[in-house]
Parts: structure tokens; sequence; C-alpha cells
């Protein structure tokens, strides 16, 4: 009892101490009042230039509008947060250094560095826009960042990189510019939630992460929406893909998985890839005007799809091996657009199964220049007598309860103005540098 009443009297007394401080700007301002403030205190910056980089080696706030700048002046990392509980919002932060293998960031979250919170900070002209470097609890709320726009998108630094910090919340964040809009490596049990991202190479990147929730967030002309790449147990709900150029999501060694109710629509080459990826839920999502609907290969296994809809996709289903897939789940199946059946009674589910693809589909995959005999009366006559012998057809996917009615998915005016905007940028040669036979590099 008398220990508890010590630990109380020691927090109060810690509030009652903490003092609200105004720092004025100058170069080194920002350094010194952080070295004279008492864990708790609250710094308030007005308007004008902070001359960097700086540590916040103790628990502070620091507050301030968004024409109070720290800049680091091209070294090193802007801000470095080195001590738990610390507090950051409302003013700018830029100027880091340019060196890309040292992380320069316009902040760096350390290890120790616990339960830190940004909130409505703007974070341009950095190499990384906020690393989260070992902290865990951080919670990164509704900044702008603004990322580079180098000539190499590879060169370029991420909006957000999350490295081995579990616990952490990021929402309501809007990235534009630069590598990846968040860059999640070897991390966990963590939040990313509502943030919007444009012109990126990939809005969200997952490499060797756990048990992490993706959730309302927004892809808009990025090169790659959504990559989910040797990572176990993601949440993936609930997002937008809009414009991408290469997929709209990716799964590539990523298994366990709940991949539900997210659109991805006007992807110029796949709406979903799923490469070796097993024990995956694919339920209730909208994959519109790609390229390829679905692109199913290297031996995934144990994958449930079920309740989606594929939509005006030129071709809705590339399936790249000889197993029987079965895509539908007690009685219910998905929506395929180019699939004239008909529901006699009425139930809403069609009265014949769906198979995508043939043999020929198989062989013009592996052998492309087959194309040239696409029309000739040999293919002709091999697809006719798959069509009336089903037993002549190699394995493959199959969809036994397929759906008459797609679902639909609204998008807000806003985001449709955005969605306009990126139109068509692939289709006129604004690709960037990114490679898109290398999308797994860092």
């Amino acid at each position: 009892m008398r220990l508890s009443l010590l630990l109380i009297g020691l927090l109060l007394s810690s509030q009652l101490s903490a003092a609200e401080r105004e720092v004025m700007p100058g170069k080194g301002s920002l350094a010194a009042a952080v070295a004279g403030a008492e864990p708790g205190d609250v710094l308030k910056l007005m308007d004008g230039a902070y001359g960097g980089p700086v540590t916040i080696d103790r628990p502070l706030t620091v507050t301030g509008p968004r024409g109070a700048v720290v800049d680091g002046l091209g070294k090193g990392s802007v801000l470095t947060i080195a001590a738990p509980d610390v507090i950051l919002t409302g003013f700018t932060v830029t100027g880091s250094g340019r060196v890309n293998e040292d992380l320069d960031a316009g902040i760096k979250i350390i290890k120790g560095a616990d339960r830190v919170q940004i909130e409505g900070l703007l974070v341009t002209g950095n190499m990384h826009g906020i690393d989260v470097h070992g902290g865990r609890d951080a919670a990164v709320l509704a900044n702008e960042i603004i990322g580079a726009r180098s000539p190499r998108m590879n060169e370029r630094g991420n909006g957000i990189y999350v490295w081995n910090s579990p616990g952490t919340r990021l929402e309501r964040n809007r990235i534009r510019y630069g590598r990846d809009g968040i860059f999640s490596n070897a991390s966990a049990n963590s939040y990313y939630r509502g943030n919007i991202m444009r012109d990126l190479r990939f809005a969200v990147h997952f490499m060797y992460t756990r048990n992490t929730e993706i959730s309302g967030n927004i892809s808009i002309g990025n090169h790659l929406g959504f990559a989910i790449m040797f990572s176990d147990r993601a949440k993936i709900q609930n997002n937008l893909s809009l414009g991408d150029r290469e997929h709209g999501l990716m799964l590539n060694y990523a298994n366990n998985a709940d991949v539900t109710g997210n659109l991805v629509r006007g992807g110029t080459k796949k709406c979903l890839f799923i490469y070796n990826a097993h024990k995956n839920l694919i339920w209730h999502n909208r994959f519109k005007g790609c390229g390829i609907g679905i692109h199913f290969t290297a031996g995934s296994e144990k994958n449930v799809l079920t309740d989606n809809a594929f939509i005006t996709n030129r071709e809705q289903v590339k399936y790249v091996g000889t197993r029987n897939m079965e895509w539908s789940l007690d009685g219910k199946g998905n929506f395929w657009s180019d699939h004239p059946a008909f529901d006699l009674n009425g139930d809403g589910v069609a009265d014949s199964f769906y198979r995508p693809n043939d043999l020929m589909d198989q062989i013009l995959w592996s052998q492309p220049a087959a194309g040239l005999l696409i029309g000739s009366p040999a293919v002709q006559l091999v697809r006719w007598s798959q069509r009336d012998f089903p037993a002549t057809l190699p394995g493959g996917v199959r969809d036994s309860a397929p759906l008459m009615h797609p679902l639909t998915m609204s998008v807000p005016p806003e985001i449709l103005a955005y969605e306009a905007e990126a139109a068509n940028r692939w289709t006129e040669g604004n690709h960037d540098d990114a490679d898109s036979d290398d999308l797994s590099s860092h």
C-alpha cells in the first residue's frame, strides 16, 4: 500500500513540475531546449527555422505550427527519438541526409523509444520520412509525408519504414512520392489503417511481417498496391487499389492471410497475383478492369476463394499448374462477368459451373509464339473437344457454384478525383524506372 502511494505521489509531482517552454527559432535552439528540459516538459516552437539535427533523449512533448520548420541541414536524421513517451505534433520536419544505407530520415525512432506519438506533422524533403526502427507501440497519426522525386525510384526512401517495432499504429497518413509508402520489415502485431498513398513504387510492402492488419487504406496510381511477401497472418481488409500499374494485390510466399472486402480496379496488368502462397482466405473482394483478374501459380495450396467478383478483366484467370482447383465454398462461388449462365431456381447461384482456362490457354502461356495459330482449325477443334468432352481437360480451376450477381463497392468522391487524375498514366508511358521484373527488390 505504501509503495503504491509513493508511486502515485512521484507521478503527481512529476506532472506538477512539468513546464511549458517557448522555444525561439535559430540554429541549435531546439537542441539547447531539449538539453535544458525536464522529463514531461512541453516545448512550444514558434514560426521560423530550427537548425538540426536534434536528438530527443528524454520524455518530452514538442509542438508547433506548420511554419515552425526543423531542418536537418542535410546531415543524418533530422530528429532522433531516443526516449520513451515522446510526443511530436504540428510542425514541419525537413532536410535529412541523403545516405539511404544509413536510413537517414526526417524522424527516427530507435530501440527503447517506446510509445512515441507523431501526429499532424508535415514531413518533406527527406530521404526516408519516418523510420520506426526498434521502438515499440509507436503511433504515427495523420501526418503528411512527401518523399523525394529523384529520377531513380529505387534510390528514393520510404514514406514510413517500420523495422522490428511491434505494436506500431500507422493511421490516416497521406504519403506521396518516394519509394514505398509503408515498408514493414521483420515486424509484428501492428495496425496500418486509413492511409492514402499515391505516386509510389509500392503503397504497402511487407517483408517477414507477422500478424499485422492493413485496413481501409487507399493506393492510387502506384506501380503496385499491396505487396505481402514472406509474411504470415496478415489481415488485408477493405482497402482500395485504383489505377496501380503492375498488381493491385500480391501474395508472394504469404500464408494464412485474410483478404476481405478489397476493391482493385483499373490495374494495367494483374488485379491479384498469388505466388507460392498457402492457406489464405480470399473472400468478398471486387477485381475489375485489369489485364488479368487473378494470376495463380507456383504450387499455391489450400487457399479459399469465394464470394469475389471478377468483372471485365481481359483474362479472368491465369492458372499455371496441373492440379484441380475448386474455387467455391459451401455452395457459394464467385461472380464472373464472362460466364453466360442461367439461374432457373432463383437462388443466386448459376446452374452451370465455370471453368476459365483450357489446354490451349496453358500452351499459349508457356509458348507465346503459339498465339499465331489461335484462329487455326486445329486449335478450334481442340477447344471444341474440351468443351464437349470435359474428361479431356487438364487440371485447372473450376468454380462449381458461380454467382449470378456481383458485389458492389463505393469510392468516396475525393478519392474518385484522385483516381481520375491518375487515369491512363501508364498507357502514356509514364512508367518511371521501377523494374517490373524485380518487384521484390528493396
